[in-house]
């Protein structure tokens, strides 16, 4: 009967809407590199820790301070390993938690064309920033064999949300950006950020050990079909279509890259093992 204590790692948007749900019905650290955020993180019901995971000397102190872990926080920059992760075990080691839920990309999967795949497919990054994740992955895994801690690894896709700073696709439909003819283009995956928030809890509470769970709705859009619903809804002009050969001529490597993947996902595990019911289980529903 004592009360959950929680620590979450990288408690930007979605960590603070995991916040909400809990409305204090748990006692929440929430480690911040900045020590400009701690009375936001206060006044939205955590205990703001100092601390950042490029230095681990800061981290001491994690260890054994609450029984559940959400890993929010990216990878470093650069590279393709995650050291950030590892400082972290490393500082959780000493007295492990009894479950941690990590936020992994749907990036890890690489570029399925048109399959309809599920969390067996096996992960081919073409990225650093894929690769980095999978580093991560197998960090986690290993720290939760090694300890007996319940692992769970979130493989999220796109992330959207109204009230989500760059999470309405609104901002790129101003700019008047470009999108693949329907010829070129991939398959996308989203996620409202709400619904994120309640798979993350949910996944610290019933999630299995070590297992692996993809959170998207249930859509399966083309990338321009996406831009041209929200643009249908917002009243604005829908993006204009270009070939895989102009997008090359007048997109970043950044960009680009997100055009070079396509994926439809499966998300049964989601609904049956965490057993998460959608509030917008489509973008129409969300925009």
């Amino acid at each position: 009967m004592t009360t959950p204590r929680l620590l979450i790692i990288g408690c930007g948007d979605v960590g603070l809407r995991v916040l909400k749900l809990l409305a204090g019905r748990w006692r929440v650290f929430a480690l911040t590199s900045s020590p400009e955020r701690a009375a936001a993180l206060r006044q939205a019901g955590a205990v703001p820790l100092s601390g950042n995971l490029d230095e681990p000397a800061t981290l001491v102190r994690l260890a054994g301070l609450a029984d559940f872990v959400l890993h929010l926080a990216p990878p470093a920059p650069s590279g393709d390993a995650d050291p950030r992760t590892r400082h972290l075990l490393a500082a959780l080691s000493r007295k492990p938690p009894a479950a941690l839920v990590y936020a992994s990309t749907t990036g890890v999967y690489g570029d399925c064309g048109a399959a309809l795949i599920d969390e067996t497919r096996a992960p081919s990054p073409a990225t650093d920033r894929a690769r980095r994740r999978v580093d991560a992955e197998a960090q986690l895994r290993a720290f939760g064999r090694r300890h007996g801690t319940r692992i769970g690894l979130l493989r999220i896709p796109g992330i959207y949300a109204r009230d989500r700073e760059g999470g309405h696709p609104r901002e790129r439909l101003a700019r008047g950006t470009p999108v693949l003819r329907r010829e070129d283009d991939v398959f996308t995956n989203h996620i409202h950020a709400d619904d994120l928030a309640r798979a993350c809890l949910l996944a610290l509470l019933r999630v299995r050990p070590q297992r692996v769970v993809n959170v998207c709705d249930d859509s399966q859009l083309l990338m321009g079909d996406y831009f041209d619903l929200a643009a249908d809804l917002g009243a604005l002009p829908r993006p204009a279509r270009i070939t895989r050969a102009e997008a090359a001529e007048c997109m970043s490597a950044m960009q680009l890259s997100f055009w070079s993947e396509s994926r439809r996902l499966r998300n049964d595990r989601l609904k049956r093992e965490l057993r998460l019911r959608l509030r917008y289980p489509t973008p129409r529903d969300g925009l």
